[in-house]
C-alpha cells in the first residue's frame, strides 16, 4: 500500500504543477471563470497559480508532504466558488451539463486524495524476525 500512496502522490502533485502551470500559459480560460464579485481577477489567477505549483512540488517531497496536503485542501476551498459560478454558467466552459455536474464532486474527491497525505504514515512493523531476537 505504500508504494501506490506513493504513486498516487506524485500523481497528485504533477496534476496540481500542471494546473498551476496552466495558469500562466491559458490565463484568458481562468478570467472567465472568475467569479465577478471577487477582486483583482488576473491577481487571483496568478496566485492560485503559484499556490497550485508550489504546493504539488512541495507533495513530493515526503517529509514535507503533510504540509502540502493541508495547503491543498485550503487552496480546493478556495478556488471552489469559481466551480460553482462555471457550473451556473456553463456557456462560460464548453461542455456537458453532466461534465459540469461531475466537476462540483470531484473537489470533494482532491480534497479526500489531499487530506490522505496529511495523515502521518505508519512506521514500518518490524519482521516476525526481529520480534523474537
Amino acid at each position: 500500500m505504500r508504494t501506490v500512496k506513493t504513486v498516487l502522490r506524485y500523481l497528485l502533485g504533477i496534476f496540481f504543477i500542471g494546473g498551476g502551470v496552466n495558469h500562466f500559459v491559458h490565463t484568458d480560460f481562468y478570467l472567465k471563470i472568475m467569479p465577478p464579485y471577487l477582486p483583482l481577477h488576473l491577481e487571483a489567477v496568478y496566485v492560485s497559480g503559484v499556490f497550485e505549483i508550489v504546493l504539488g512540488a512541495i507533495l513530493m517531497v515526503r517529509p514535507l508532504a503533510r504540509w502540502a496536503g493541508w495547503g491543498l485542501i485550503l487552496l480546493l476551498i478556495a478556488i471552489f466558488p469559481a466551480n460553482i459560478y462555471v457550473y451556473q454558467h456553463q456557456d462560460l466552459v464548453p461542455a456537458s451539463p453532466l461534465m459540469h455536474t461531475l466537476r462540483l464532486p470531484l473537489q470533494a474527491v482532491m480534497i479526500a486524495w489531499a487530506y490522505w497525505y496529511t495523515r502521518p504514515e505508519k512506521p514500518k512493523s518490524p519482521s516476525k524476525l526481529a520480534t523474537q531476537i
